[in-house]
């Protein structure tokens, strides 16, 4: 039987595909939640529940008041 798997894990693969290539680097401004919506045509709520899986995992930060940060990599 098929399974249906959500779109947010597609999409935070899809972003850990992006920083591990390096797309960008520790220290930067992570892109906004509405510009990779756009960029991904998904809804802003799936890639908020994306990004918080990344925060999760130590891929990134939030500053409050400012923005989400490209974190430092992880070790593997």
């Amino acid at each position: 039987m098929p399974t249906h798997r959500p779109v947010w894990p597609q999409v935070a693969d899809e972003l850990r595909r992006r920083l591990d290539a390096g797309e960008w680097k520790a220290g930067e401004r992570f892109p906004v939640v509405n510009q990779l919506a756009a960029e991904l045509d998904v809804v802003p709520a799936t890639v908020q529940k994306a990004v918080v899986a990344l925060r999760e995992e130590g891929r990134v930060y939030t500053v409050l008041g400012k923005s989400s940060f490209v974190a430092d990599a992880p070790a593997r």
